[in-house]
């Protein structure tokens, strides 16, 4: 994981320095030294601290970066979240891909926390998806867990999810189960999505794990939630916002997916304060 994490971090680099820091080398002389201090513009929650730490390190180990707050921590505007000290055109290059890491961990962690504390004192519990950035799904959704939130599937193979499509293509959610159970390992759960109560109906019999309410009006769930009476987990999924969560939680569901967690989120406001040593 650490490999895989610096190679991201040194790709990233790559990508933003180019043939070389053009600004920065014709200002400085390449041996000033300086101070940096990343800022909270905005109450939030901290995410991604040692990944925005392992940006400066990679760029230059001699770097000294004190992290001043934990990961799931709440921060106040103004607070600092790290002190980064020495060579200063090092720090100004790492600049943008540490602070686009940590204000993306720490929006999805902030967010996070607000529907985690939407749904407080019911037993519905906040799950991200799988709609993430490409190469960003492990940061992503660590800082969903960091928020107070759970992970779904990191992956297609952590688990089975029969949907929509599945379902179409192979004739019937029965059919769809049936080949699932011949294939898989009897340590995989099979989840299914419904888009009907009908299709809870089937699902059930077919022998589903746990049942996906794709889209369901707060009606149709309640109705889900009475006909399936515990029998299996029931996942709620689909136009869920902050102002409608709490309405679902208390239906008594046991989880709600958000995909706005990670394909919309909401940079968190960081800003980085550099000066120069005198």
């Amino acid at each position: 994981m650490k490999a895989k994490l610096k190679r991201f971090i040194e790709e990233a680099l790559a990508e933003d320095m180019g043939w070389g820091d053009v600004t920065t080398s014709s200002i400085f002389r390449g041996n000033e030294e300086g101070q940096a201090f990343a800022v909270a513009k905005a109450d939030l929650v901290a995410a991604g601290l040692e990944v925005f730490r392992d940006v400066f390190l990679c760029l230059d180990e001699a770097l000294s970066v004190t992290i001043r707050k934990e990961d799931g921590a709440r921060v106040a505007k103004g607070e600092i979240l790290a002190e980064i000290e020495g060579n200063l055109p090092h720090i100004l290059q790492a600049e943008r891909v540490a602070l686009n890491i940590l204000q993306r961990m720490c929006g999805i962690a902030t967010e996070t926390r607000r529907y985690v504390d939407a749904v407080a004192r019911t037993k519905a519990r906040i799950l991200d998806t799988r709609k993430t950035l490409p190469g960003f799904r492990i940061l992503d959704k660590y800082a969903v867990a960091v928020g107070g939130g759970r992970n779904h599937r990191h992956g297609l193979s952590d688990g089975v999810l029969i949907k929509d499509n599945h379902i179409d293509a192979a004739g019937s959610i029965g059919e769809a189960v049936k080949r699932c159970r011949q294939q898989i390992s009897h340590l995989l759960k099979i989840e299914v999505e419904c888009r009907n109560l009908q299709e809870i109906q089937e699902a059930l019999q077919a022998g589903a794990d746990v049942l996906l309410l794709d889209n369901m009006s707060l009606e149709e769930m309640s109705e889900a939630v009475e006909m399936v009476q515990g029998r299996a987990p029931l996942e709620a999924s689909g136009n869920i916002t902050i102002e409608n969560v709490r309405e679902i939680a208390e239906i008594g569901v046991d989880f709600i997916s958000v995909g706005s967690l990670t394909h919309s989120v909401r940079a968190a406001d960081i800003s980085l304060l550099v000066r120069k040593n005198s």
